[in-house]
């Protein structure tokens, strides 16, 4: 959909801007007066990780004028896989002082923003208020839902991205003009159902093909010019090299957003069952390593995909993916002279699978609090994490 220019022009471009733009500047749609509007944009960049990387470098590359940049968490290194706006002698920083570090080398003419801070109801509409344009690469639909709502509220528009192994989607929303991302979920899908990235992993490259996409959008959007992808979603699949194109609309159905709400609950983590049979049936890894060391009769289960076992797992586990427990499949493998006791990578598949094992009659089944990562960090430090 063709949209009006997103933000005026700056009143001129410096000696210094004309040379570093000229690329720009001899594309007749984009010319003097497309420059001078990413001048003056102030675009807001919520996470400084896969997706967040690439846009925030090309955003910068671009010119836009203010870069704004969420995000709380420190540099890892299972995050230079894919994280190139950070580097080795990174790991341990702060990723907002990182990534700023990297746009200002990119491109010292940027202003950049840091919030090094977690989003919330409490701050989002306020963070979001200074910016003419989002650009969501979080990882979590609690964040999706909240930057949505907060959007709608504030009647901004954001692109939107999503990575999963060798797949991609890619979208703009704009409630004034279009749908928003509720007209796509208007729903989270059920807790579990949905591994994150740290879980079901990600091929680092899909963060590039998928984060220039949408400074692709953010650049349409600011100048005006080309047809965006507001109603419509973009799904990359890398393993086909094949680009498919779904149309969005808005669902008339869809409740009117008029204030932000608890977007934990609404999102949830694990589910009520799994709660439920968490509690009071979940040990810590130290307290494994005294029912081992002991040599109480356990049966220790790790429900993670086969990938990940070889990469660490718990000595003496058996890997049973969760899959096969919640189809009941595997119940009748479980030993019932044993407790048993699940573990994942940090504990909330195991949580969902506690629930379906403790219905089968394993009520004396326990899992394992932060899981395989729990017991390198506290039991053997020696095993590898990921």
């Amino acid at each position: 959909m063709s949209l009006p220019p997103l933000v005026e022009p700056a009143d001129t471009l410096t000696i210094d801007e004309v040379r570093r733009y000229s690329r720009h500047l001899i594309i007749p749609d984009v010319a003097m007066a497309g420059q001078k509007r990413l001048k003056n944009a102030k675009v807001l960049c919520i996470g400084a990780g896969g997706l967040g990387s690439p846009a925030l470098l090309y955003l910068a590359a671009a010119g836009v004028g203010t870069l704004g940049i969420v995000e709380f968490d420190v540099v890892d290194e299972s995050n230079l896989q894919r994280q190139i706006i950070h580097g080795q002698s990174d790991i341990g920083r702060s990723k907002a002082q990182s990534a700023r570090d990297s746009v200002l080398e990119i491109n010292p003419l940027v202003t950049v923003n840091l919030h090094e801070e977690r989003l919330d109801t409490s701050n989002v509409l306020e963070i979001l208020a200074d910016y003419d344009l989002i650009v969501d690469g979080t990882d979590n639909f609690a964040t999706r839902y909240l930057v949505n709502d907060a959007a709608v509220l504030l009647g901004k528009p954001y692109v939107w991205g999503s990575i999963y192994r060798f797949e991609g989607q890619v979208s703009v929303f704009w409630d004034k003009y279009g749908p928003n991302y509720r007209d796509l979920y208007p729903s989270p899908p059920p807790p579990g159902m949905v591994p994150s990235c740290a879980e079901g992993g990600v091929l680092g490259v899909i963060c590039a093909a998928i984060g220039s996409v949408m400074v692709n959008e953010a650049i349409k959007l600011i100048t005006g010019i080309g047809e965006t992808l507001l109603g419509r979603l973009l799904v990359f699949d890398a393993l086909d090299m094949t680009w498919n194109e779904i149309k969005i609309r808005k669902d008339p159905a869809t409740e009117p957003i008029t204030e932000l709400i608890d977007y934990e609950a609404f999102c949830g983590v694990v589910s009520e069952e799994a709660q439920l049979a968490a509690a009071g049936s979940t040990i810590t890894a130290a307290e494994l390593k005294d029912l081992i060391d002991a040599k109480k009769p356990i049966a220790l289960i790790d429900v993670r995909e086969p990938a990940e076992y070889e990469i660490v797992s718990i000595p003496g586990s058996t890997l049973i993916p969760k899959d096969r427990i919640l189809r009941g499949e595997a119940l009748s493998e479980l030993p019932q002279d044993k407790q048993i006791v699940l573990y994942c990578k940090t504990g909330v598949r195991s949580a969902e699978s506690l629930a379906v094992v403790k219905a089968a009659g394993f009520s004396d089944a326990v899992h394992v609090q932060g899981g395989v990562i729990g017991w390198v960090n506290q039991v053997d430090p020696s095993l590898p994490s990921y």
